[in-house]
């Protein structure tokens, strides 16, 4: 990159757009908006069903079952840290044992965002005297349990859309059938988050 300009600051992220010299392939402008990035949390209870969250996201128009989630938009904030208040505040819910599920770009064409999809283990429920004070898209939100295979299977029936829930819900599946080898430690490096690494 030779060069970088905030086009818009926006409420939660800003676009910017770059000069990208790709060599032979000559110099390029590109327009893309920085993210804060995310993370999720997959909350399995012990007959391995998961936590769903029902949110009304205006973008689309729809309120969209989806894993809780949120912004790392506080400074200085780990991602687990983070992982965990966005659990008890959208769930009201703990876990006890955390690992990294997956980490993935949703849209690399046109954003910079990347999110950490945790799995949650050993649930508790957040003392009522305790519990975050939900309001705007926030407030009334149900949350539901759902076996992993009745997730998976409105996911391939398309009745799921939540692209974040898409990518954690399979990718559980598969990591389940793998006897879960392949999670990695809650606190496992993060290079690809363009902040965090």
């Amino acid at each position: 990159m030779t060069a970088s300009t905030v086009v818009h600051h926006g409420m939660v992220w800003d676009v910017v757009r770059d000069v990208v010299d790709l060599g032979p392939a000559g110099t390029v402008h590109r327009e893309y908006v920085r993210h804060p990035g995310a993370v999720a949390v997959l909350a399995l209870d012990e007959d391995d069903r998961v936590a769903l969250i029902r949110q009304y996201r205006h973008p689309v128009r729809h309120e969209l079952w989806e894993l809780p989630a949120g912004l790392l938009d506080v400074e200085g904030e780990p991602a687990l840290s983070a992982a965990r208040r966005e659990l008890a505040e959208e769930t009201d819910l703990l876990a006890d044992r955390w690992w990294v599920l997956l980490d993935w770009f949703p849209s690399p064409g046109g954003m910079d965002e990347a999110i950490r999809v945790f799995l949650a283990r050993d649930l508790t429920a957040v003392p009522r005297a305790e519990r975050h004070v939900r309001e705007a898209e926030e407030l009334g939100m149900p949350l539901r349990w759902v076996p992993l295979e009745q997730a998976r299977d409105r996911i391939l029936a398309g009745r799921m859309h939540n692209s974040t829930a898409v990518a954690g819900i399979l990718a559980a599946c598969v990591a389940r059938d793998l006897g879960w080898s392949t999670l990695r430690p809650a606190e496992a490096p993060w290079p690809e988050h363009p902040r965090l690494g």
